[in-house]
């Protein structure tokens, strides 16, 4: 549980207790992709302590949102239960309103692969999304991103992914895309594929770039009407 108590009795009051925390939200985040072991958990969060990470995943635990279990051969690995798990419709409606307000990152700011695995299920619409198999590069982070039948799947390419997540299926992608921060301007609807690719937020490098306007209809964020005039 959490060090400190709000001393309020509310449901509120006890999430935030819960995971509430530095990096607490982020080790959840990171874990809905897949199990991760220690070390996993901190190459993904780079600025984070070590005794904060383990201060952090032992309240996790002690809360019932996370446990440690074998994996294979990888030893023990954190992941979460079914009570963590159902954080996941509130931390991808977290992410779709924080997009609102990102703005371009700070410097420093990094891309993970689990970040971004994570932000392609913020912003993925089932109900319109068009089929599609291609591989992603932000920076260092590859992942392989097919949409089939309304349903996505994301292998996580470079650096290789850790245990629980999915290797690269087989067969060749239709495109590789290449992308900088900027691609939030096509998932967010202010540029569109061509004034994305003319503006150099994204790059086609191999395939036909009218991928992009598919990309484009299945991962979207429309913004709040609450932030406009």
């Amino acid at each position: 549980m959490a060090a400190r108590s709000y001393g309020q009795y509310c449901g509120v009051t006890n999430a935030v207790e819960l995971i509430g925390e530095r990096w607490a939200m982020l080790i959840v985040r990171d874990l809905l992709v897949g199990p991760r072991r220690y070390t996993d958990l901190k190459r993904g969060l780079p600025r984070i302590p070590t005794n904060i990470l383990s201060s952090r995943l032992r309240e996790l635990q002690e809360g019932g949102v996370l446990r440690r279990v074998p994996l294979h051969n990888c030893g023990l690995v954190y992941e979460l239960t079914p009570y963590g798990r159902a954080l996941e419709p509130i931390l991808l409606a977290l992410g779709r309103w924080g997009f609102q307000t990102m703005g371009d990152p700070h410097e420093g700011d990094v891309v993970t692969a689990d970040s971004l695995t994570m932000a392609l299920r913020t912003s993925f619409q089932a109900e319109r999304a068009a089929d599609l198999d291609l591989e992603l590069h932000v920076g260092d982070v590859a992942l392989r991103v097919i949409v089939r039948s309304g349903a996505l799947h994301v292998a996580q390419l470079a650096p290789a992914g850790p245990p629980g997540v999915a290797g690269p299926p087989s067969g060749e992608p239709e495109a590789i895309v290449v992308a900088g921060p900027g691609i939030r301007r096509l998932i967010g609807g202010e540029a569109t594929p061509a004034e994305a690719v003319a503006q150099d937020h994204v790059a086609v490098v191999r395939g036909d770039e009218r991928i992009l306007d598919r990309f484009a209809r299945t991962f979207h964020i429309a913004p709040l009407p609450l932030l406009g005039p």
